[in-house]
């Protein structure tokens, strides 16, 4: 979150076009934080582009394109992931996706685990947490700025909803001492 995700999408996409080139670009319909159908940059930069949703078959009705780019691809399922492999495998079109590996409580989002898992390459973007370490992990808050421990896996929203982390300032205040009382992923008492 807040490491450039969206603004770097947006530049791939206008250094393929000033080179000719024509792009498919994808965001997460679900996503209206700036309106639905729109990539949008902290920094200002914005672009009205495909959406897709749980029904987007990526391996029919794209058209010849130079590189596929998905935004918010953390909302991708499993199913399209794998379409997009394929795309990128048996077709040659270079799919670029940028999204969140996990979600507020540290558990892999579905379609990032699978891409993390099929990708070629994988390339991360960095930013800091509150303390000045590499943030890592994401915080939900409440509209008080209090943190969030549970609830839905997907809430859309900005700073005003979620905050950048390291591993360290996450799990700080949820058990004794740094360690969780549960561990995010299997459920299961740490001990």
């Amino acid at each position: 979150m807040n490491a450039g995700k969206s603004t770097a999408l947006l530049q791939v996409a206008h250094n393929y076009e000033e080179q000719g080139q024509t792009v498919r670009l994808y965001t997460a319909a679900i996503d209206s934080r700036y309106g639905v159908g729109k990539v949008t940059s902290r920094l200002g930069p914005q672009r009205l582009v495909d959406v897709f949703d749980a029904d987007t078959d990526f391996l029919y009705g794209i058209p010849q394109v130079a590189c596929v780019l998905v935004d918010e691809a953390q909302f991708l399922t499993t199913a399209q992931v794998q379409q997009l492999h394929m795309l990128a495998q048996m077709k040659g079109v270079p799919v670029i996706c940028y999204g969140l590996r996990t979600d507020f409580r540290g558990v892999p989002f579905p379609g990032s685990a699978y891409l993390l898992a099929l990708s070629d390459d994988i390339e991360e973007l960095k930013n800091i947490c509150a303390c000045g370490k590499k943030a890592t992990m994401n915080i939900r808050v409440d509209q008080d700025g209090k943190r969030v421990m549970a609830g839905e896996q997907i809430s859309i929203g900005g700073n005003d909803r979620y905050r950048q982390a390291c591993g360290r300032c996450f799990y700080a205040g949820q058990g004794v001492g740094d360690i969780p009382p549960t561990l995010p992923m299997t459920g299961q008492t740490a001990r």
